[in-house]
């Protein structure tokens, strides 16, 4: 597509700057680990105390300053339930101008590759399952979460735009469910399996014999470990190019009462679980269709059951420190 010859992706240059946006969180943090593991010897990143992304003459003037020739992505504000369908207008009015800024002074850089993370939020709520691409806009939206949703459909429609306009070789993934080191483990703030691994944790520290969940358990939800994401997202920047998002997940889900048995399995904790089912469920199930991620050569390799237990002792190791 540059040039006027189509884009062929392949290795990139591992001396070239690379910004993570957002690489103090849970996906930004799993990126940056994978490209140090894979030789990239230029990342750079800001915090958002040294950088808020929502000031577009200090993103503009920070891109102009670093002049990176591949970007992800990856900062946005996240929530679980609670939190999205609390204050709606935060989730939407805070991840649009965090993406606008962004893209926008990437495509005045002219930079060369980059990589938008959304979510399988935006896909209807009651999509066909497993979800494929094409459902994008073709129903209505899960009411907790719309206002973030939206947001991260604008997204996908800049990199769209950019492409077709500007003619840049920038691509869009939705991944799963996400969970890992440097999660968000705030009781108000949280992501439903840390939101399970703090409360878990908890009772065992606290000898309680009793853990209430939200909601009737029922609904079922696909997991994928953040270090798989980041695996993910490199692979896609060297092996993909298309103007679709493309999913990226396990291919397989479960319960929110398996998942909480199995956090309680991973803390020790042998007591009761109840469910509160006057709480919302949210979206009935998300499973993701990741035959477009396989065609391209990538599948997930962390179990949940390892990948829950290797979460737990991250975050017992980094309690004092971890976002709650």
């Amino acid at each position: 597509m540059t040039d006027g010859q189509p884009y062929r992706p392949g290795e990139l240059d591992r001396s070239a700057p690379f910004y993570v946006a957002g690489h103090r969180g849970l996906v930004g943090s799993a990126i940056v680990r994978r490209l140090h593991s894979a030789g990239f010897v230029n990342i750079v990143g800001r915090s958002s105390a040294e950088l808020d992304l929502r000031d577009r003459d200090a993103v503009f003037a920070y891109i102009r300053e670093t002049r990176p020739r591949y970007v992800v992505l990856a900062a946005a504000k996240v929530g679980g339930i609670l939190a999205n369908n609390t204050y709606p207008v935060e989730f939407l009015s805070d991840n649009i101008r965090i993406q606008v800024n962004v893209l926008d002074a990437a495509r005045e850089a002219q930079v060369e590759r980059l990589l938008f993370l959304g979510s399988s939020c935006i896909y209807p709520k009651f999509a066909d399952q497993p979800i494929r691409e094409e459902s994008l806009l073709t129903g209505h939206l899960e009411p907790t979460n719309d206002a973030y949703a939206i947001a991260k459909i604008t997204g996908i429609l800049h990199v769209q735009a950019v492409r077709r306009q500007h003619g840049l070789p920038w691509i869009s993934a939705m991944p799963t469910n996400l969970y890992g080191p440097n999660d968000n483990f705030s009781p108000t703030g949280s992501h439903v399996l840390p939101a399970l691994i703090r409360r878990y944790d908890n009772a065992v520290a606290t000898g309680a014999t009793s853990v209430t969940n939200w909601g009737s358990g029922l609904p079922r939800r696909e997991f994928l470990h953040a270090d798989d994401m980041a695996d993910a997202c490199l692979h896609l920047l060297e092996n993909y190019d298309g103007p679709d998002q493309v999913n990226v997940g396990t291919g397989t889900d479960v319960t929110i009462r398996e998942i909480a048995a199995t956090v309680a399995a991973a803390v020790g904790y042998r007591g009761e679980t109840t469910w509160d089912t006057a709480k919302p469920d949210g979206t009935p199930q998300k499973l993701l269709d990741v035959s477009k991620l396989a065609q391209a050569g990538w599948t997930a390799r962390i179990s949940l059951q390892d990948g829950v237990e290797r979460t737990v002792a991250w975050y017992r190791e980094n309690i004092a420190t971890v976002r709650t």
